[in-house]
C-alpha cells in the first residue's frame, strides 16, 4: 500500500523539530562562495544540494507539517501577485486531491510575512538553506504541485546517478567561501520577479528563432524526448515560448515527481533550469546573490524609516543629498561589489558610508569594519554612532591604542562594527584571516583612501590589508572614500572597484590668496594660467597698531566676519598656534569679551577641573574670554574635545590649528585662513591645501565658504601658483617605502598566516598590489628598484625585489627555507625558489605583535635579558619594555636635569637602570659635557631611558600638568605617551605568547596594560571603559553615585547633566548610549561563556 505522502511546511517549525529527532535526516550544508548567477556555471556552483545522503523511505524521510488543504496561502498569493497577461506559466490551481511532492517541500508565498521568533531561528541552526535552493524549491514545488502521475523511466534513470557523482558534486560546494545565514529560508524573494525575467527573454528572442526546435541538452534527454500534454488539472494560457514553456514545466515537473529521494541531488535540477534559462534568453538572468542576501527592511534604502528618523534627531540629516541618492541606488552597491568615491571635504561623503554600514549590519547580518587614519577620529566616532548602535540593537568595537580583543569575540546574535586606526586594522584583517572568520565580515570602509600614498609605513599598511582582504574572502566588499584623489583608475584597478565622482559642494567656495596688500581670487576654471589669479581687492589696517604687530593682515581678515560667523587659522607649527591666538586677542575689540560670559566661564571652570585642579594654560586663559583657542596635539585630549564642543556651540569663534584638524574632526567655518603655506619645515602638498580649504562652509548656517592664503615670501610665488591651481599630487604605493620595509612586512604577514608557502606564491599575490599596478602605468615613478637602465621587464623586476626582501627576512631570523616534499632527496641548492617559505618562532610572534621588522630583534633581546635580570621591586623596568621606541625620536634629553632626576631614584630603582644599561656615571659624564665613546653605553637605550622616566611619574599618579612642567613636555605629548605605551605593551604581550621561554612575563604585562589604560584606582576603571570618559569625568560620575556601568545605562539624560557640572545634555546622551552598547557586549559575552561551560561535549 503506498504511503500518502505529506509536504514540509518550514512555518510549522515545532512540526520540523519533531521530524529531525526521529528521522534519520542530516541537513548539512556545505559553505559556498557568493557570486553572481549570470552563467550555467556560476548557477551550477551556487545551487546548493544535500551534502550526505538521506537514509530510509522515500515516504518516510520527509518532515510531516501541514497539508496542502491547511496551507491556505501557499500558492494563491503566487498567482495574485504575477497576474500579467504575459505569465509564463499560466494560472495556477491546487488540486487538494493531489499528495505533496515527496521531495520538495512547501513553502509560503514571497509575500507571506512570517514571524520569526528565536525559536524558529534556533530549530533551523542545522538545516542551513540557501536562498538559491529556496527558490528552486519554490518554483518547482509550487508550479506543478497539481501534477499526479510519477515518470517511472525518469526514477529509473535518477537511480543510475551513483554516490560518487554525489560526492564529487558535493565536494565543489564545500571549497566554496561563504555560508548563508540560518533563516535565509524566510528571505523575501519575489517569484514574479524571476518569471518576469524569463518573459522577457522570451519576448526578445522569439522573433529571431524558435528555440524548442533545438534539442535541449540535459542528462534527461534520454528520457524527456518531447513534451508530455500538460495535466487536464491545470488550467493553460497561450504564452510566449510554444512548447518550450512545455518542456520547461516537463523537466521541472520530472524533478518534483521522482521517486528516489536518497540519490537525488537538487544541483542536478538546477543545472536543468539554468540550460532552460540559457536556452531562452541567451544568458542567464537569475537573481543575483546580493539580492537574495540582503533583505529590505524599510523604505530607507532599504533600511527601516527609524534609521532615518534616528539621522534626523542624532545629525539633523532631514534629507539626502542628490549624489548621495545615486550614490547610494548604483547597481554595484547592491550587487555587493567594490566602489570608491570621491567627492570635495565636507559634501557628505561619511554619511553614505555610514548608511551602508547599517545596511550591512542590519539587512545583510554580517560584520563591517570602518577604517579611520587617527585615535581621535575614532573615539569620536565610537561616542556619535553609540547612539545609532544603541536603538538599531548592533555592536560598537573600538580598535585603537590598547583597545580591541584579538581575534574579536564572536557574537551569537548581535552584529559588530569594528571602528579601527589603520594599523589596528591591519592586525584584526591577520587575526580573523588566522581564525578562518574573514567571510563573517561583509564590509570594509576605508576613509581617507589617499593615505594610499602617503609614503610610510601607515600607506603601506593600508594597502595591505585591502591586498589581504581581497585575496582571502571574495564576499568581502570594500569601499573607498577620499576628497583628494587624482589617479583614481589605478586604484580602481587595484581595488577592482567601480568609481563614483562628484564635485558637489553643500555651499559654494571662494579661494583667495593675499600676497602683500591685495587679496587675489582664484579661478581654477580659466585655462590661460596668467588669468586663474586675478585682482579682487585691497586689504589694509583699521589703526595704526595692526599695522606694527600684525603685518600678515590676520586680524583684519578675521574681524571681517566675526563675531557673526566662524573662522579657522591654520598654522604651521604648534607654537605658531598658540603665537597667532594671542597676537589676534591683543587686536581684537574689548566687546568681544561680552559675549556669552556664562559659557566661557564654564568652559574655564571645566579645564581646571578636568586639570585635577592643577591650573589652566596661560595662553588658554588670556584667549577664551575673546572667543578664541588653539587646538593641536600638545593639549590633552580632553582640552581639545572642550575646544572642539564650544566652537560648534558658538561661544567660541576663532580656532588657530594644525594641520591635523583638517583631517581630523569636522569643524566647519565660513572663512579658513592659511597662515602660512608650509607644514613644519615642507611645502604644503595639494591634498593638505585641499582639505583645509574644504573646512569652510557650514552647510544649513552659511551661504558660502571663503578661503585665504597668506604669501610672505616671493620666492614661494611659482610654487603657490602651482598648489591652488594645479592638480592632485598622484596617489603612489607606500609598499617600498624605507627600502621596502611595508613589502618585507607584508610577505612576512603572508607567510606567517600561511597564505604564501613558496616564491612563485609571493609573487603572484605581488601582481594583486597597488604597486603591480603602478608599475605598468607609471615605471618612471620605480625606477630605483631596478638593478639595470631596463625597467620594462617588471617581471624580472618582481624577481629580483622578491628575493631581495625575503633574503633580508631569512637574515632578520623572521623565515627560513624548508625543502619541497619533491625535492626531499636532492641536494642543496642555492636558489631561493627551490624551497619553501615558513615564518620562524621569532617571526610568528613579530606578526602576531605587529612589531616593527627593525625592532623585533631589540624587542627579544630586552625580554630576554629581563628572564635574567628583571627588577621586580618596582615597575621601572617592566615600563622600560614598553616604552614605544619611536616615542623618544624628537626628545633630545636636558642632560643636567637628567642627572638630577637620576640622583633622586631610590637604590632599587637605581639597580633597574644600571640593568637596563644606564649606569649613573655615564648620565653624569653627558651632563658634565663629556663625549662617552664607550661603545658599551647605546645613545638610543639612554634616551629611551628619559621617556621612561615621565611615564613611571605619570604611571605612579602624577598629573599630566605636574610632568609636564617638570620635564618641560607638551601636555598632550605625555597623555599620548600612555596610550601609546599601553598600545606597545598589548604588542609585546603577543610577542611573547608566541615564544614559550617569555611565559613569566604574560601575568605581569596584562596587568601592567590595564594600569597604563586608566592610571587610576579600581574603582574608577569601569567608568573609564566607557568611550570619552577620561579620569576626571569618572571622578565626578564616581561622586555624584554613578559608580556602575549599569548605573550610567539606566540613568536619564537630565539626570546626568543635573548632578554633573558643564556637562551638555549632546554629552550625556553620548555617555549613556556609550554605557548601553559596552554592558550589551559584556552582557553578551558572560552569555556566550556560561552556555560553553554547559555544552555537554560528544564522547
Amino acid at each position: 500500500m503506498k504511503t500518502k505522502r505529506r509536504k514540509i511546511n518550514l512555518s510549522d517549525v515545532a512540526s520540523l523539530e519533531r521530524s529531525m529527532s526521529c528521522q534519520d535526516v542530516s541537513f548539512s550544508r556545505p559553505r559556498r562562495r557568493k557570486s553572481s548567477l549570470n552563467s550555467l556555471a556560476d548557477i551550477e556552483n551556487a545551487s546548493v544540494s544535500f551534502g550526505t545522503s538521506i537514509k530510509g523511505d522515500a515516504d518516510t524521510m520527509i518532515p510531516c507539517g501541514q497539508s496542502v488543504e491547511n496551507n491556505n496561502n501557499s500558492l494563491h498569493d503566487v498567482e495574485y501577485q504575477n497576474n500579467s497577461d504575459d505569465d509564463l506559466f499560466g494560472n495556477l490551481t491546487v488540486d487538494e486531491n493531489r499528495s505533496p511532492s515527496p521531495i520538495l517541500p512547501s513553502y509560503a508565498s514571497p509575500t507571506q510575512k512570517i514571524n520569526r521568533t528565536k525559536r524558529s531561528r534556533q530549530s533551523l541552526c542545522s538545516v542551513n538553506w540557501s536562498a538559491d535552493e529556496t527558490l528552486l524549491m519554490k518554483c518547482s514545488d509550487q508550479l506543478f504541485a497539481n501534477e499526479k502521475k510519477d515518470d517511472p523511466k525518469l526514477s529509473k534513470t535518477v537511480q543510475n546517478v551513483t554516490d560518487a557523482d554525489i560526492e564529487k558534486k558535493s565536494q565543489k560546494c564545500s571549497d566554496t567561501k561563504s555560508e548563508m545565514k540560518n533563516d535565509s529560508v524566510f528571505g523575501d524573494i519575489d517569484l514574479s520577479y524571476v518569471e518576469n525575467q524569463m518573459n522577457t527573454n522570451i519576448k526578445k528572442n522569439s522573433k529571431s528563432e524558435a528555440h524548442n526546435n533545438s534539442p535541449i541538452k540535459s542528462k534527461f534527454d534520454q528520457v524527456v524526448e518531447e513534451p508530455k500534454p500538460v495535466a487536464a488539472s491545470t488550467p493553460s494560457r497561450a504564452c510566449a515560448g510554444g512548447n518550450l514553456m512545455l518542456k520547461l514545466k516537463e523537466r521541472l515537473k520530472a524533478n518534483a515527481n521522482q521517486q528516489t529521494a536518497s540519490s537525488f541531488h537538487l544541483r542536478d535540477a538546477a543545472k536543468d533550469f539554468s540550460k532552460i534559462l540559457l536556452d531562452v534568453g541567451g544568458e542567464s538572468q537569475f537573481l543575483t546573490q546580493s539580492q537574495l542576501k540582503c533583505k529590505s527592511l524599510g523604505p530607507f534604502y532599504g533600511l527601516p524609516a527609524k534609521v532615518q528618523n534616528l539621522m534626523e534627531q542624532f545629525r539633523g540629516i532631514k534629507k539626502v543629498y542628490d549624489w548621495q541618492h545615486k550614490c547610494l541606488s548604483l547597481p554595484s552597491i547592491s550587487e555587493g561589489k567594490n566602489l570608491i568615491y570621491s567627492l570635495p571635504t565636507s559634501g557628505g561623503k561619511t554619511l553614505v558610508a555610514e548608511i551602508l554600514i547599517m545596511r550591512e549590519l542590519l539587512c545583510k547580518e554580517r560584520d563591517a569594519i570602518l577604517v579611520l587614519p587617527f585615535v581621535a577620529i575614532v573615539q569620536e566616532k565610537v561616542r556619535n554612532i553609540a547612539q545609532f548602535a544603541d536603538e538599531l540593537d548592533f555592536l560598537v568595537e573600538e580598535y585603537a591604542g590598547s583597545k580591541g580583543k584579538i581575534p574579536p569575540t564572536k557574537r551569537r546574535k548581535r552584529k559588530s562594527l569594528f571602528i579601527c586606526t589603520i594599523e589596528k586594522a591591519n592586525t584584526l584583517v591577520n587575526s580573523l584571516i588566522e581564525a578562518q572568520r574573514l567571510d563573517s565580515v561583509g564590509l570594509v570602509v576605508v576613509d581617507e583612501l589617499h593615505m594610499l600614498g602617503e609614503g610610510g609605513r601607515r600607506g603601506a599598511t593600508i594597502e595591505m590589508t585591502l591586498a589581504k582582504i581581497m585575496h582571502v574572502s571574495c564576499t568581502t566588499q570594500i569601499i573607498g572614500m577620499s576628497a583628494t584623489l587624482s589617479n583614481i583608475g589605478d586604484l580602481a584597478t587595484f581595488l577592482h572597484s567601480e568609481v563614483y565622482t562628484n564635485d558637489f559642494r553643500p555651499v559654494t567656495l571662494d579661494e583667495h590668496v593675499k600676497y602683500e596688500d591685495s587679496i587675489y581670487k582664484v579661478d581654477t576654471k580659466n585655462l590661460n594660467p596668467d588669468e586663474q589669479l586675478t585682482i579682487d581687492r585691497p586689504i589694509g589696517y583699521a589703526n595704526k597698531e595692526m599695522s606694527l604687530r600684525d603685518t600678515d593682515h590676520l586680524a583684519t581678515l578675521v574681524l571681517e566676519v566675526i563675531p557673526d560667523h566662524s573662522c579657522l587659522i591654520f598654522c604651521a607649527t604648534k607654537k605658531n598656534c598658540e603665537n597667532v591666538a594671542t597676537m589676534i586677542c591683543k587686536l581684537l575689540p574689548e566687546s568681544l569679551k561680552e559675549r556669552k560670559v556664562r559659557e566661557k566661564k564654564g568652559i574655564l571652570e571645566t579645564l581646571y577641573q578636568d586639570s585635577g585642579n592643577e591650573g589652566i594654560c596661560p595662553v588658554l586663559l588670556k584667549t577664551i574670554p575673546y572667543g578664541v583657542a588653539y587646538h593641536h596635539s600638545g593639549l590633552t585630549s580632553d582640552e581639545r574635545r572642550l575646544i572642539e564642543g564650544a566652537y560648534t556651540d558658538g561661544v567660541l569663534c576663532v580656532i588657530t590649528c594644525t594641520s591635523t584638524l583638517a583631517a581630523g574632526v569636522n569643524l566647519p567655518a565660513r572663512r579658513v585662513i592659511i597662515r602660512s603655506p608650509y607644514v613644519g619645515r615642507s611645502f604644503l602638498s595639494r591634498a593638505q591645501y585641499k582639505q583645509m580649504v574644504g573646512r569652510a562652509g557650514r552647510a544649513g548656517i552659511d551661504t558660502k565658504g571663503e578661503s585665504y592664503l597668506i604669501l610672505t615670501k616671493t620666492q614661494d610665488k611659482q610654487r603657490v601658483m602651482e598648489l591652488v591651481t594645479g592638480p592632485v599630487e598622484t596617489c603612489i604605493s607606500s609598499l617600498m617605502y624605507d627600502g621596502g620595509k611595508g613589502f618585507k612586512t607584508l610577505i612576512l604577514n603572508l607567510i606567517g598566516l600561511k597564505i604564501m608557502t613558496k616564491l612563485s606564491d609571493v609573487k603572484d599575490f605581488f601582481s594583486r598590489t597597488l604597486i603591480s599596478v603602478q608599475l605598468k602605468s607609471l615605471p618612471d615613478r620605480f625606477s630605483y628598484l631596478s638593478t639595470t637602465e631596463d625597467t620594462s621587464d617588471n617581471a624580472t623586476l618582481v624577481e629580483n625585489v622578491t628575493k631581495n626582501a625575503l633574503q633580508e627576512l631569512l637574515n632578520l631570523k623572521l623565515i627560513k627555507l624548508v625543502k619541497l616534499k619533491e625535492d626531499e632527496n636532492s641536494p642543496d641548492s642555492k636558489d631561493i625558489s627551490d624551497y619553501g617559505l615558513e615564518a620562524t618562532k621569532l617571526g610568528i610572534a613579530t606578526n602576531r605583535g605587529s612589531i616593527d621588522l627593525t625592532i623585533s630583534n631589540i624587542v627579544y633581546d630586552d625580554m630576554k635579558l629581563g628572564l635574567q635580570n628583571l627588577v621586580l621591586l618596582n615597575y621601572l623596568h617592566l615600563l622600560y619594555l614598553v616604552t614605544p621606541h619611536d616615542a623618544c625620536a624628537n626628545i633630545k634629553p636636558n642632560w643636567m636635569f637628567y642627572f638630577e632626576e637620576y640622583g633622586k631614584l631610590t637604590p632599587d630603582e637605581q639597580t633597574a637602570a644600571t640593568v637596563i644599561g644606564v649606569p649613573e656615571n655615564f648620565i653624569a659624564m653627558k651632563a658634565a659635557g663629556h663625549r662617552v665613546r664607550n661603545k658599551k653605553f647605546k645613545d638610543d637605550v639612554v634616551s629611551r631611558f628619559y621617556v621612561t622616566l615621565m611615564l613611571y611619574h605619570l604611571f605612579r599618579g602624577k598629573s599630566v600638568w605636574e610632568v609636564s612642567v617638570r620635564f618641560e613636555q607638551p601636555r598632550g605629548f605625555l597623555q599620548s605617551l600612555l596610550s601609546s605605551s599601553a598600545a606597545f605593551a598589548s604588542c609585546v604581550l603577543h610577542f611573547t605568547k608566541e615564544l614559550e621561554e617569555f611565559w613569566p612575563y604574560h601575568a605581569l604585562l596584562e596587568k601592567l596594560i590595564q594600569c597604563l589604560q586608566y592610571c587610576t584606582t579600581a574603582e574608577l576603571i569601569p567608568l573609564m571603559e566607557i568611550p570619552g570618559v577620561k579620569i576626571a569625568r569618572a571622578k565626578q560620575l564616581f561622586n555624584s553615585g554613578f559608580k556602575s556601568l549599569a548605573q550610567i545605562a539606566k540613568s536619564e539624560a537630565n539626570n546626568l547633566v543635573k548632578n554633573i557640572e558643564h556637562l551638555s545634555k549632546r554629552q550625556a546622551l553620548q555617555i549613556i548610549a556609550s554605557a548601553k552598547v559596552l554592558l550589551k557586549e559584556k552582557i553578551e559575552e558572560l552569555q556566550a561563556e556560561a552556555e560553553e561551560l554547559q555544552t555537554i561535549p560528544d564522547i
